[in-house]
């Protein structure tokens, strides 16, 4: 049995018509985690041990042709202040650069630098690989239609991580 599945039986207090919602959420919040799990170490055994997950959120936002503080924080749902530190951070260990905002002059745009790059490189194998493993499990054809399946009931936004 699955460790999400013996949370799930240790709840006798779920009534059976929720029972599968119960069971999908939680399945698809440790499917989620497994996959932040796998990436975080993928990109540690590839080299970028001084990164948390959260840096991967920022990371998204940003190879989509930079963001400014503000828009960090938007897509992370913090603070400007808390996005401005994480930047900072992000600035010190080499992963991000401010530049002149081409289209606001009070602004700087945060972008990747190639060790940044290098460092989202390393995170999409490390995806790879983690699915690489369920196809292991469940097929690749399977695979395939459940993300198809997932692509149909997901909403669309900003992927953020779970503080």
């Amino acid at each position: 049995m699955l460790g999400w599945q013996a949370v799930l039986m240790e709840n006798q207090a779920v009534p059976a018509e929720n029972a599968l919602a119960q069971s999908l959420a939680v399945g698809l919040l440790a499917a989620g985690r497994a996959v932040v799990d796998g990436v975080s170490a993928g990109v540690r055994a590839r080299g970028f041990s001084d990164l948390r997950p959260a840096h991967g959120f920022a990371f998204t936002r940003l190879s989509r042709g930079g963001a400014t503080i503000t828009q960090l924080a938007e897509h992370l749902d913090v603070t400007r202040q808390a996005a401005a530190q994480l930047a900072d951070e992000l600035v010190a260990k080499g992963y991000i650069e401010r530049r002149e905002h081409p289209a606001d002059a009070r602004a700087k745009l945060l972008m990747l630098t190639e060790k940044g790059w290098a460092c989202t490189r390393a995170a999409e194998a490390a995806i790879a690989d983690t699915v690489a493993a369920w196809a292991e499990v469940i097929g690749d054809d399977r695979l395939r239609e459940l993300a198809g399946d997932l692509a149909r009931i997901a909403p669309g936004g900003p992927l953020r991580p779970l503080w």
